[in-house]
């Protein structure tokens, strides 16, 4: 496998386009990608209660297993809360999407992002759906606007690609995604596509998706809430041309890598452009009796306000992890707990079994001062390990997010 310079329309087959039709003020606000054969899909939704129309209607899509060809985007307008109009409008952006390209309306899915619990603007929309689809393309350039166009509080553009070989037969994968703030997943808003050439049975394509999130956007918080309309499609229209992969084999494994890849790439980037961040965490959990329980643990570090906090201060207060990890609700000897800080400037231990060791603050401040910090947490209960994600909080996500509607 090899990273490519690329994005959606990377893979063969896939086209793309991102425009500003009216929604936001200024920035590109509408993005489409197509598939010019049947692609078969596999999604992953918010777990949110409350469910914005999109992710109703792209949810009774991926139930029936049937083709998609196209997903449709707008940013600006989240689409949630908006009731049965709402739905109507999220219908008519699909129908609207298959109309200029010549499908039906069941094999176009729909993304929306931005402000809660105001209607969608259809007078402009449906004609910029028609515009953005007639520029249609293949290109690089292609993807980077369909990228841009996807953005909300977003600083930079996500994008990614990758290539390997099943078959003999030349393989690809694209992305894009999109997630600044209202990031805590479990499946923030976080918005992912992801496009691959790949000639995949359904089930086995649902199956690599499911299990990718778990240890990818599932493991991920900038500040803990999950969003209406979260969601991470994933489109696979057989270009590539190898024989179809309907079981669990090496080519299987091949390609769950490589997607795998892909959306732990695509999950960091949303963290390292979190709202306001400053700083890129990383935390290690070793040495727990289940993999869940590292799961579980490094969320709960990842997610505490204390520590983000702590980090944006470039205070090495291990007392804020240890807390942390003590209300996860994972049984543990803290007895047997060591903790770690690093970052391309050196590594200092600041716990070993259970009692704190005296530390050099000034080599603490030194690691810490660097954008991107690892803490490592190692139990001695067992032999699993997982890894999640954040970053710090700082005054600017305040700021952000004190007039996000304005």
């Amino acid at each position: 496998m090899k990273k490519i310079d690329g994005g959606v329309t990377s893979p063969k087959g896939f086209m793309a386009n991102g425009n500003y039709i009216g929604i936001k003020k200024k920035k590109k606000d509408l993005s489409v990608i197509y598939s010019e054969s049947p692609a078969k899909g596999a999604a992953a939704f918010t777990t949110n209660i409350v469910k914005a129309a999109p992710v109703l209607w792209n949810q009774k899509i991926i139930d029936a297993k049937t083709n998609i060809q196209a997903i449709v985007i707008n940013s600006g307008n989240a689409n949630a809360c908006t009731g049965e109009q709402g739905m109507q409008d999220a219908i008519l952006m699909a129908q609207t999407t298959a109309e200029a390209l010549n499908l039906k309306k069941e094999e176009v899915l729909v993304a929306s992002t931005g402000v809660i619990g105001v209607l969608l603007p259809m007078d402009i929309i449906c004609p910029g759906i028609k515009k953005t689809i007639a520029a249609l393309s293949a290109s690089r350039e292609a993807a980077k606007m369909a990228a841009e166009a996807i953005m909300t509080t977003d600083t930079y553009s996500k994008e990614i690609a990758v290539s390997f070989t099943i078959q003999g037969k030349t393989v690809t994968i694209g992305g894009m995604a999109k997630g600044s703030g209202m990031i805590h997943p479990n499946m923030a808003t976080m918005l992912s596509f992801i496009t691959t050439d790949l000639n995949i049975a359904q089930d086995l394509l649902d199956k690599a998706l499911k299990e990718s999130i778990v240890d990818s956007y599932n493991m991920i918080s900038v500040d803990g809430d999950t969003s209406t309309n979260d969601m991470v499609i994933v489109l696979a229209n057989g270009a590539a041309a190898n024989e179809i992969i309907d079981k669990e084999d090496q080519d299987y494994e091949i390609f769950k890598e490589a997607l795998h890849y892909v959306n732990s790439y695509l999950a960091k980037e949303i963290v390292r452009d979190g709202e306001g961040a400053g700083k890129f965490i990383e935390v290690n959990v070793k040495g727990t009796k289940t993999k869940e329980d590292a799961r579980i643990i490094s969320k709960s570090i990842i997610r505490s306000n204390l520590v983000k906090t702590a980090f944006f201060g470039e205070d090495a207060n291990w007392g804020r992890v240890i807390c942390a990890m003590g209300y996860s609700g994972v049984k543990f000897d803290v007895n047997k707990v060591t903790i770690e800080f690093s970052s391309k400037a050196g590594k200092i231990s600041l716990m070993e079994k259970g009692l704190p060791i005296k530390f050099d603050e000034d080599i603490a401040l030194k690691i810490l001062k660097e954008k991107d910090v690892t803490v490592t947490a190692t139990l001695k209960e067992g032999i699993e390990e997982a890894t999640a994600w954040g970053c710090d909080l700082s005054y600017e996500y305040v700021r952000i997010n004190g007039d996000y509607r304005t």
